[in-house]
């Protein structure tokens, strides 16, 4: 088996939309429970591709088995900032595609000009939360209870990237 991670191309659409409904229907590791319509996703993947947003796959042949997106912000004040989402399917999760995604997207969106990069990821995904606090992310904050599913509560755990410089100092104002 041979994963090859490239950017999103329009031919893509079909197949991320497959491997974005079979995440989905997981009912576990994604706020949607199923992918929405084909053309919606269509019209996302050529949003992401005009805007220059950071998106990647992960491709075993023809069968896309992963994905990862960084969104940059655009509202003035935190153009600097993204926000991460990802996922890959089943069959080809704790194999280092999950790692390659990050790493990919993560370095093509710093070399860019982002400087923080921002996710959520529910408590009970503890082997994603582990891959994100292996590639630097940290834990900033909790929303508890903020999804009840199939009669289970899950937290929502929020955390960030920081590309820190001896200039960016948070504890810096004005």
């Amino acid at each position: 088996m041979t994963i090859v991670i490239k950017p999103i191309a329009l031919k893509h659409t079909k197949a991320f939309h497959q491997a974005l409904d079979q995440v989905a229907r997981e009912r576990r590791y994604l706020l949607l429970l199923e992918s929405p319509p084909l053309e919606q996703i269509e019209q996302v993947v050529r949003y992401n591709i005009e805007r220059d947003v950071f998106h990647f796959v992960a491709l075993d042949g023809k069968k896309m088995v992963g994905w990862c997106d960084i969104r940059p912000y655009t509202i003035p004040g935190l153009t600097h900032a993204g926000e991460l989402g990802m996922g890959v399917v089943a069959e080809y999760r704790r194999q280092g595609i999950g790692y390659r995604l990050l790493e990919t997207t993560i370095n093509k969106a710093l070399a860019n000009g982002l400087s923080r990069i921002e996710l959520e990821v529910f408590a009970s995904n503890h082997g994603a939360k582990a891959l994100y606090e292996k590639l630097g992310f940290e834990q900033e904050g909790v929303k508890r209870q903020a999804r009840y599913l199939d009669g289970v509560w899950d937290d929502l755990i929020m955390m960030a990237y920081l590309k820190l410089s001896k200039s960016n100092d948070s504890n810096q104002t004005g």
